[in-house]
């Protein structure tokens, strides 16, 4: 399996790639605003590749309820950065965004990458992004981004049908709007609507949402699923988080979105070992 980012074709049939995560946001789940500052985020994104990171994801609104976020303020948010980042690193860059003006600035910043958590809800989102030539992340979301869902239920109570079909139907659509396969990629949206027995049974079926024929991205770095059935804090669940890449990627994720990137690496360095091994 290939994978196109940019100009750069990458061989995902056995080593995944590594997504660093900026956050240019005042209220991340996770650091909290700590790389909120431009001087901040851009230091840490130079040290993610240093660690090994093959992308870095860098967004300006959270996913989770919070303060309206208006557009002018995410584009001042992620642009500055986008930029600046474009001309000091090597490796491609993503945009976290759901709003298709975000994505256009971005891809002509430098970005390309369009990690939209929305399911493209813009009707605007894949005709952008095919115009730029950029590649889409195609995420399940139950509602939608910024609301809250305490109680997701899906139809028989199979979550991982209704996932599947969701992101076949995305990536359906990414392609019928001019974006090549190899540069569709799938994320099955852990945490995004669902509670945290559901999240867990997603990562467990990683090989049938894989099995769809698209790169699967996963991103479970720190989430709350994780803390939850462990009861752990935020900052106590960086094993766990390596722990769900190691099986993300032995089960077919090709893309792992990560805080911890060094270690992370490291996970997905032994098993492409492992793999080509085999």
């Amino acid at each position: 399996m290939q994978l196109r980012l940019g100009d750069r074709v990458y061989d995902i049939a056995t080593r995944a790639l590594v997504m660093g995560i900026v956050n240019r946001t005042p209220d991340s789940f996770y650091d909290q605003g700590r790389y909120f500052d431009i001087d901040a985020s851009l230091k840490l994104a130079e040290q993610l590749v240093a660690d090994g990171a093959d992308i870095i994801d860098v967004g300006g609104v959270k996913a989770g309820p919070g303060p309206e976020v208006t557009e002018e303020e995410e584009l001042e948010r992620v642009i500055p950065a986008i930029e600046t980042l474009h001309d000091r690193i090597d490796v491609p860059l993503s945009v976290d965004t759901w709003r298709a003006g975000v994505a256009r600035q971005a891809y002509a910043a430098g970005a390309v990458v369009g990690n939209d958590i929305s399911g493209f809800a813009d009707p605007d989102y894949l005709g952008v992004s095919a115009e730029a030539g950029a590649t889409v992340v195609a995420t399940h979301i139950r509602l939608k981004p910024r609301v809250r869902d305490p109680e997701p239920e899906y139809p028989n109570d199979d979550v991982v049908t209704a996932v599947s079909d969701f992101l076949l139907d995305r990536a359906t659509r990414a392609e019928e709007a001019g974006i090549p396969k190899e540069r569709v990629v799938l994320d099955a949206g852990l945490d995004l609507g669902k509670t945290w027995e559901q999240s867990l049974e997603l990562l467990r079926a990683s090989a049938r949402l894989a099995d769809l024929g698209y790169p699967l991205l996963l991103s479970a770095s720190n989430k709350t699923f994780l803390g939850r059935f462990l009861e752990l804090e935020i900052d106590e669940r960086n094993e766990a988080s390596l722990a769900a890449a190691a099986l993300g990627v032995t089960l077919g994720c090709r893309i792992v979105r990560a805080h911890d990137v060094r270690g992370t690496r490291r996970v997905c360095d032994v098993l492409a070992a492992v793999m080509e091994a085999a």
